[in-house]
């Protein structure tokens, strides 16, 4: 889709880079490279899960999103419901991954004739219904027309005690590395409902077989932010030093964890966790489990570091795992299996500008 070109310019050529070719992240980098700041309230701007602005003895934490329909969601099998859900939790997770409490968020629609106003009446149940649970206010939005399709951008708005919000770039060798809940499920739940979407397309009249896949497909369909770890870690007298939440997958906010604190990682894989019904599917699919979780994305947990003094605090915490711990930046980024070898760690997750077929 994004061609590598020529532009013509005088009598030479000039060679145009693709947007695949740089990937999501190089192209912010490239596009953000002279961005400069002018407010000393600025305390961090491009970089992190949120913009983090200071407000006297609080931060006010900022952070959008952009879902396009057929890059980021598929209308054959995501509900409006489960739609505007969604992209309400995956801005409340970007306030999560800040260690702060989510206020207030606004959404803005550009969408096509073809949808119905029902439609949206969904859409928005969906996004009340994420406001409901997490406490946030829906205080505005625009909406405008759309030649095809369905794009949702969402805004939201934070705030945490200066001394409570956690950046990415926190991380220091020694730091023992931590994730919440298990990983991987929201990719094995997308994998079944792309299957039983191919069948439908075969022949309309077959029935989607999604019985006992609740979970997996709840994962994808239905995320939840972990708004809950920040009081959590608060009880057990615990702040982490980095932070960050899992949208692209594990491998790929390892990485991002690594480069903004300049440290390496040992991550050990037989340490990741994988819901066990999950781990049976992935087999299924001919994919080892550990690759679902690095590499699939949309689980929506929070992966942070701790100090190695925290070590006796986090080791019996419910619901949360210690997969390795950070080193020396120049001890490289490995994942070590378990019969001892040492697999540099790659990012295969999701890429917004990866050519789709």
């Amino acid at each position: 889709m994004f061609e590598k070109k020529e532009k013509k310019t005088g009598d030479s050529k000039q060679r145009l880079t693709s947007l695949a070719e740089l990937g999501e992240f190089g192209l912010i980098e490239r596009l953000t490279k002279h961005v400069k700041r002018y407010h000393a309230e600025t305390l961090k701007g491009i970089g992190d899960d949120a913009a983090v602005i200071d407000a006297g003895d609080k931060v006010i934490l900022l952070s959008t999103d952009l879902l396009v329909e057929g890059i980021h969601f598929d209308l054959t099998y995501m509900p409006f419901k489960h739609l505007g859900y969604k992209a309400a939790v995956v801005n409340i997770s970007d306030i999560a991954a800040m260690n702060g409490i989510p206020k207030q968020m606004t959404v803005s629609l550009a969408v096509s004739s073809r949808f119905s106003a029902e439609a949206l009446d969904e859409l928005y149940a969906g996004i009340v219904m994420a406001c409901d649970k997490y406490k946030v206010d829906l205080v505005g939005g625009d909406t405008s027309s759309n030649v095809k399709g369905l794009a949702i951008s969402v805004s939201i708005v934070g705030e945490a005690k200066k001394e409570e919000v956690v950046y990415r770039n926190g991380a220091g060798a020694g730091d023992l590395l931590c994730v919440t809940g298990d990983l991987g499920s929201a990719y094995i739940g997308l994998l079944i409902l792309e299957r039983e979407k191919s069948v439908f397309q075969v022949d309309p009249n077959m029935q989607p077989e999604l019985t006992g896949f609740d979970y997996q497909i709840g994962r994808q369909l239905r995320p939840e932010a972990r708004t809950d770890i920040r009081n959590l870690l608060l009880g057990t007298g615990i702040k982490p030093t980095s932070m960050i939440d899992i949208s692209d997958g594990l491998a790929s906010e390892i990485l991002h964890l690594c480069k903004q604190s300049d440290v390496g990682c040992k991550l050990f894989e037989e340490k990741i966790p994988i819901d066990e019904h999950t781990r049976e599917l992935a087999k299924e699919y001919k994919i080892i489990p550990s690759v679902a979780a690095l590499s699939g994305g949309e689980d929506y947990e929070l992966l942070f570091t701790v100090k190695q003094d925290d070590y006796e605090k986090i080791k019996d915490v419910a619901g949360i795992t210690i997969i390795g711990h950070m080193t020396a930046s120049s001890e490289g980024k490995y994942m070590i299996t378990p019969d001892g070898k040492s697999i540099p760690i790659t990012a295969q997750g999701w890429d917004g500008m990866r050519e789709r077929q």
